[in-house]
């Protein structure tokens, strides 16, 4: 494609379709062509604020280049699929689809078309995931927490594809190395589906990360910790800061021979801002897609796994008595 600028229709407006209007909206490079909801009073209201006109789906299909899909999760594929087979360039939110045969049909279906299919897990274009990656490179271990006050938003699915597969993404970047095995538990609390659960996942090259995520907590709270040969990493990414003890970077650490210790903050850039420029700059330019389908599936696929191990253990704690059937 050789345009200086992208048409993009919004397909939801949504709490997430709503930012990415604006994003798009106020992008150098791309157009907002439109806006598609089943809700139209929704649709019209977030056209407006964004400065676009609500349309059908058809209509959206003619005005635009590419289409970012920020419905709900279970119609992902549905809309995502449609707008690839009308030639469209797609951003999906994550995950990247319900079940890994949609993902892999949106795969194959992108591909063969010479389409872009990029997936919309946000911390790959942030500043701590750049701080974390820059400084370790083989981690042995990983501790992961994420927990959040309860809202009503985000819970027609488990906390593990709401809140948890941000970090199983930023695990899965850190770790090259297929998933050996995963031993999770978890329960829903305030919603039908599970809101609290914690995943302990081996990789086969040793690696063993431990993934807390909870969204009935009464404050928030994210934090990471990363142990490898190169050194200890904590995260906290409230305060925006990140200690590394290693050999390699810092000043100097007399208790520990050759040790050295680095402080690192970082300003919070605009993510979702990042993440247009990419998807825009892979359709315009050709640039290599940062977080295509295959990482999308992964990560789907890790997730899936960890669903699949918690409703083991829950069946296992029913069968001792430890749970009420549901």
């Amino acid at each position: 494609m050789t345009a200086a600028t992208l048409r993009i229709g919004i397909a939801g407006a949504g709490y997430f379709g709503r930012f990415h209007a604006l994003k798009v909206a106020a992008a150098p490079r791309a157009v907002l062509a439109g806006l598609y909801d089943p809700d139209s009073a929704r649709a019209a209201l977030v056209a407006q604020e964004a400065g676009t006109v609500p349309l059908d789906w058809d209509a959206l299909m003619a005005a635009c280049d590419a289409v970012v899909v920020a419905a709900p999760a279970e119609a992902h594929f549905a809309l995502a699929t449609q707008a690839l087979r009308a030639g469209k360039h797609v951003l999906v939110e994550k995950p990247i689809a319900a079940t890994l045969e949609q993902a892999d049909a949106m795969a194959a279906l992108a591909a063969g078309r010479g389409l872009v299919l990029q997936v919309g897990h946000l911390l790959r274009y942030s500043a701590e995931h750049a701080a974390i990656s820059a400084r370790m490179r083989r981690p042995v271990y990983i501790e992961c927490v994420r927990i959040a006050p309860f809202k009503p938003r985000g819970t027609d699915v488990s906390v593990i594809l709401d809140l948890m597969i941000h970090d199983l993404d930023l695990v899965l970047s850190l770790v090259d190395s297929p998933i050996q095995s995963v031993d999770a538990v978890g329960a829903p609390v305030a919603s039908q589906h599970e809101d609290i659960a914690n995943a302990r996942i081996r990789f086969a090259n040793g690696c063993v990360a431990t993934i807390t995520a909870s969204r009935i907590s009464l404050k928030a709270e994210r934090r990471m910790r990363l142990f490898s040969q190169e050194g200890y990493i904590t995260v906290d990414f409230a305060a925006r800061k990140l200690m590394m003890i290693g050999r390699e970077r810092g000043v100097p650490l007399p208790l520990i021979d050759d040790g050295r210790m680095e402080e690192v903050t970082w300003q919070d850039h605009d993510a979702l801002e990042a993440e247009h420029a990419a998807f825009v700059a892979a359709v315009l330019d050709g640039a290599p897609v940062v977080v295509d389908a295959a990482a999308g599936r992964r990560a789907l696929a890790a997730a899936l796994a960890i669903t699949d191990s918690m409703a083991a253990s829950r069946a296992q704690a029913q069968a001792a008595g430890l749970i009420q059937p549901e």
